[in-house]
């Protein structure tokens, strides 16, 4: 049987290097946590001698598997380098194989022009970007603002179209 949490034990703390502890915190009968008398910290538990402890099979499940990235190495169709290097805007009009300088994602080609939509491949990856948006170039607009009453503002109250 293994000590209770509150009792003493031997441990090493990896902060001050002291070997004088409490234990905190235990799954089943295997000491998981500890406080060390010295310095205060806690931290898991490390037999001083290096002894590695048990564990028991559930305690040791198959980490997932992580998700593969895939990388891509070139771009599907070939940059057209006789044309300078444009920046990306959501209001100018795009080709396939031209160069586009984004702000987030660096400098990339255009593979593909469906729309108003462009495929663009980047270091980091293809991305579906937005081009040749109309109304966007002169700004925001907003409507004139209404009165009480209902009229626009400027007008007289009275008077009607």
């Amino acid at each position: 049987m293994s000590a209770a949490v509150g009792a003493d034990i031997a441990a090493l703390c990896h902060k001050c290097g002291d070997v004088w502890h409490v234990i905190v915190a235990k799954v089943g009968e295997q000491i998981v946590k500890v406080q060390c008398k010295e310095c205060g910290g806690y931290h898991r538990y490390k037999n001083p001698s290096g002894a590695a402890a048990k564990k028991s099979s559930a305690a040791k499940a198959p980490r997932a598997a992580r998700a593969v990235v895939e990388k891509h190495e070139a771009p599907a169709v070939a940059a057209d380098l006789s044309k300078p290097v444009r920046k990306y805007s959501t209001t100018e009009t795009f080709e396939v194989g031209e160069r586009v300088a984004h702000p987030t994602f660096d400098t990339g080609t255009v593979e593909l022009v469906d729309g108003a939509k462009i495929t663009v491949f980047f270091a980091t990856g293809r991305k579906v970007l937005l081009h040749a948006k109309a109304g966007q170039a002169s700004g925001l607009t907003r409507p004139k603002p209404f009165d009480l009453t209902g009229q626009h503002a400027g007008k007289p109250v009275g008077e009607s179209n």
